[in-house]
């Protein structure tokens, strides 16, 4: 899609030209990466799970210290974001929002301050709706190197060199994706979103002190699944082990919602119970629950 020279950035509350949307080369989310995220799903002008996001994104500032300021309300932002949207054209498609705040202060490592500044950008998406795609879709451990399971490892931080190293190894070597194992060489999370297993009526998912991200798509589905009752659900570290043992496994975030792995290793796995979970996903979201 086309709407112009450039697409509109909301920098610090104005809405801008993407080429006007620079960043001083001493920013410290690009210097030291002392900056978080928020990737949002927008479908025709409705924010998904915005308040979900909106306290993970307050709960991970206040972890990194940072200065919230007076006007980061969920109503301001969600109208700076709306607005963004329509600038954009995107009002009537799904759309992928991205927040990111970052401290905006002189300084080496430590700061002078603590306030920050923030920009957000938004991008077409080609599907209206959460689908699972009858596809190949096959991964692999990715073992250079282990996240810390600690509390920074769940934020969303631009501190994302595993995840790019996992993704540059997986294209080298023909693989859809990278799961990635923290120093106790549990299984804690694909490159790009939470791993669920699932073993007969048992569904298991990392639990967040392995490291694993608070994930959005993640919180939706153990809400979902504490009312299913023929399913047991167990949030509790996985060993590569149990990997090839599972009837299934699946990636979720907010983007794609839910991703079945269709092989690992010499293993196949099904789709019936992400098939079905996406399907409960999907009424929750049009009944906007």
């Amino acid at each position: 899609m086309v709407y112009g020279s450039f697409f509109m950035v909301n920098s610090n509350g104005s809405l801008v030209t993407e080429e006007k949307a620079v960043l001083q080369i001493t920013n410290r989310g690009y210097a030291y990466g002392d900056a978080l995220f928020e990737t949002i799903r927008v479908n025709s002008g409705k924010i998904l799970f915005w308040e979900d996001h909106y306290f993970r994104l307050m709960a991970s500032m206040r972890i990194l210290r940072m200065q919230i300021p007076m006007k980061f309300t969920p109503e301001i932002l969600e109208q700076e974001i709306l607005e963004l949207i329509e600038s954009n054209k995107l009002s009537q498609v799904s759309a992928r929002v991205k927040i990111m705040v970052y401290r905006n202060a002189e300084g080496l490592y430590t700061p002078q301050s603590n306030e920050v500044g923030y920009q957000i950008l938004a991008s077409a998406l080609d599907n209206p709706f959460y689908r699972i795609e009858d596809t190949t879709y096959e991964v692999t451990l990715f073992k250079d190197h282990y996240l810390a399971a600690d509390l920074l490892s769940t934020l969303k931080s631009n501190n994302k060199i595993i995840n790019v190293l996992g993704g540059v190894f997986a294209k080298e070597n023909n693989f859809d994706n990278c799961l990635l194992l923290n120093t106790n060489k549990m299984v804690v999370e694909a490159l790009n979103g939470n791993l669920f297993l699932v073993k007969g009526t048992t569904i298991k998912t990392p639990p967040t002190d392995d490291g694993c991200l608070k994930g959005i798509m993640r919180t939706q589905l153990l809400r979902i699944l504490e009312k299913l009752e023929d399913y047991t659900v167990e949030e509790a570290s996985i060993s590569p082990f149990e990997l090839q043992k599972a009837d299934e496994l699946f990636i979720t975030n907010v983007i794609t919602g839910i991703l079945p792995i269709t092989k690992f290793r010499k293993k196949e796995f099904g789709n019936t119970t992400s098939k079905r979970l996406l399907g409960i996903l999907n009424s929750r979201i049009r009944l906007g629950n």
